[in-house]
């Protein structure tokens, strides 16, 4: 369950599709095994799970090298429960006035990313499978993301919507 204040988030929609975001980006067994998922840094080909304790900035952020995540070389640094990306992080903290990494500031930094998609009134409505087309530039695990990672299908999407308490419009 995300941490950010319900009325913060826009209502019980959004927090719902934070958990669907979750969900489609590290799995159940990941939530399971780590603070909800605030803690959990991508997984490289080694499949091993790694958490971090510092919630102070992005893990890597300090100058961490990325993890190598395919035999085909490519890399990421992506971390914490909606697995955002080093690269966003220094825009946005000073943006949102994040005092740190910790869980409300990845749920504001997770829910500026639907708004910036212009999925947020979607998200909001309970129009999933727009909002979900909307942000899948930012979450390669939503159908449609293009980044030759595993992408999970919107049939699989929506009923982890509705465990998570929200409405279809």
């Amino acid at each position: 369950m995300p941490r950010i204040d319900i009325k913060e988030a826009s209502g019980r929609n959004t927090l719902a599709f934070l958990d669907m975001l979750a969900w489609a980006e590290l799995g159940t067994d990941y939530l399971r095994r780590s603070n909800d998922g605030y803690n959990v840094i991508v997984t490289g080909i080694d499949g091993e799970l790694e958490l971090f304790t510092d919630y102070s900035t992005h893990p890597f952020a300090g100058g961490r090298r990325s993890k190598l995540i395919n035999r085909r070389g490519l890399t990421s640094n992506a971390s914490g429960r909606y697995q955002q990306m080093l690269r966003h992080w220094p825009h946005y903290r000073k943006l949102l006035k994040l005092p740190d990494f910790g869980p409300i500031s990845q749920d504001k930094l997770a829910i500026r990313h639907v708004k910036e998609c212009r999925a947020l009134p979607d998200v909001v409505a309970g129009r999933i499978v727009e909002g979900v087309a909307k942000c899948r530039n930012i979450w390669a695990s939503l159908p449609g993301a293009g980044y030759n990672q595993r992408e999970h299908h919107i049939d699989d999407l929506i009923p982890q919507y509705l465990a998570a308490g929200g409405v279809l419009a």
